[in-house]
């Protein structure tokens, strides 16, 4: 697929990118380069081949799944400029 300076112009000015004109027929040149390299890829045989997420074959690890309250108040409301009886203490925003 071939690109011209037409092209990347029109392509710039979308996406708000300021190109010198000197640089579009260098730009068009790259870019026809770039999609040329990609057409290369409809030529790979990929029937069969499933799509993965990675190269290695890996299981997930999970976890079991416990609900907890983390037994951290103390730590949590050490962070607090101030606390009462286990909560934090906030100025009333309703009247």
């Amino acid at each position: 697929m071939a690109i011209d300076a037409a092209t990347v112009r029109k392509v710039a000015h979308l996406a708000r990118i300021k190109t010198p004109e000197a640089r579009l027929e260098p730009l068009a040149r790259e870019l026809s380069g770039i999609l040329d390299w990609i057409e290369q890829l409809n030529e790979v045989d990929v029937d069969g081949v499933e799509p993965m997420t990675s190269n290695v074959a890996q299981p997930l690890r999970l976890r079991e799944d416990v609900v907890t309250d983390g037994n951290k108040v103390a730590e949590v409301l050490s962070n607090a400029p101030k606390s009462a009886d286990g909560f934090f203490v906030v100025p009333k925003v309703v009247e």
